[in-house]
Order: structure tokens, then sequence, then C-alpha cells
């Protein structure tokens, strides 16, 4: 549903809302390692991010990535659109151009439910919810 990129940008944006919760700042290999990435691809993931503002990042031999309150409250929504765009939000289920209400593609009305449940989801579920989650041991990033 999502790409490799989106998808570890969201378990990444879960796992530095747990680990700096505190105050602290999250490396990059803490974090590839946290989520099972390759380090290399979490650190442009991260740097997108950051440069769109959903992360905050620190350089400096104490630095490194976290969230403060408000990005707490970022949805999956925002995470998805800065990293995979809005066509999971408003594109055809078959990938056609010209799918519309008007001319629908065999899947098109079936998709326009399932779409604005996953919509809905996405907006209404935020970071820090799932790390409250993670906290209590109700859901996981990894299997260790």
């Amino acid at each position: 549903m999502f790409s490799k990129t989106c998808e570890y940008a969201i378990r990444a944006m879960i796992f530095i809302a747990q680990k700096s919760k505190d105050g602290s700042k999250i490396g990059i290999r803490e974090i590839a390692k946290g989520i099972d990435s390759p380090e290399y691809f979490i650190a442009k993931i991260l740097q997108e991010l950051g440069r769109k503002g959903v992360v905050q990042s620190m350089k400096g031999p104490t630095g490194g990535f976290y969230l403060d309150n408000s990005a707490r409250k970022t949805s999956l929504a925002t995470i998805v659109k800065a990293v995979d765009g809005d066509n999971i939000f408003s594109g055809c289920g078959l990938g056609l151009k010209q799918c519309s209400d008007k001319h629908p593609c065999p899947l098109h009305h079936e998709f326009t439910k399932i779409r604005k449940d996953i919509t809905n989801m996405l907006n209404k579920t935020k970071v820090g919810d799932l790390q409250e989650e993670l906290d209590q041991k109700l859901t996981f990033l990894r299997r260790d």
C-alpha cells in the first residue's frame, strides 16, 4: 500500500517519538537498528522529512533526531503525503489517469469507499498515539 520509503519513514517517526520523549536526540545508527533499516536509506528519508518540517534534528556531538510535543501530534497522513505524495488519497485503484466518477474503472466505486476509510485512519492516527501503544507493549516495530 505504501512505498518502502514511506514504510520506513512511518516506522522511524514512531521510533524517534518513543526514544526522544525524554528530550533525547537519536542518531541514525540507533534509528536504523531500531527499525531494521539500512542506515544510508533512513538517513536520506529523515533528511527529507527534516527539510519538510516533519521531524526535528540538531547537528553536533549531542545532536540527532527528535520530536517535540507538537510533532508528536503529526498524523500519518502528513508523513505519507511528505514521502509518497497524495496519490493514495485521490488516485485510481488501477492506476488509470482518466478514472473518475463519470468514467470509472472497474474498481472505482469500491476503491472510493476503501480510500475514504484509509484517509480517515491516516488523518486520525497520530505518531504520539502509536508511540504510547509501543510503550504499553501493545504493539511492536521489530521482533528481536
